[in-house]
């Protein structure tokens, strides 16, 4: 009797995969602690990075000026590929928001001159792409 129904209202079971939309999952957001100065994602206000995390403000992204940071959250990552950038060769993976998925900058992978070591394991976020949220002056 099951299956007398089962093919009465889905005769062919390629039709009952295309009736159903498959959806991703909604990725947990994670939400940095209130009281201190954090970057947030302009497009969507995702936070992105905690004040304390920042590096360095001396950075040139692709479209203008952008901040180092040490660690960043809400963040997806592509895959690595090598780039020449200002600073040498580095292998370099860009970073997106994982909220409304925007281009934020890149993550560094790996550098391959001594002095640019630091830089391993670091995130490039450019200015146009966030802004100061909670506890700024």
């Amino acid at each position: 009797e099951l299956n007398f129904f089962f093919f009465f209202f889905f005769p062919c079971p390629y039709l009952l995969s295309s009736m159903v939309k498959l959806t991703k999952a909604k990725t947990f957001q994670a939400y940095l602690d209130s009281c201190h100065r954090r970057y947030s994602c302009i497009h969507c206000r995702a936070h992105l990075a905690n004040h304390d995390d920042l590096i360095s403000k001396s950075f040139q992204g692709s479209q203008g000026r952008a901040y180092l940071f040490n660690s960043v959250v809400n963040v997806g990552c592509g895959p690595a590929e090598e780039r020449l950038l200002l600073t040498g060769l580095h292998a370099v993976a860009d970073i997106y928001c994982e909220n409304c998925h925007t281009t934020l900058g890149w993550k560094y992978e790996q550098a391959f001159e001594l002095s640019q070591k630091y830089k391993e394991g670091k995130y490039i976020i450019e200015l146009s792409h966030m802004i100061k949220d909670n506890g700024w002056d």
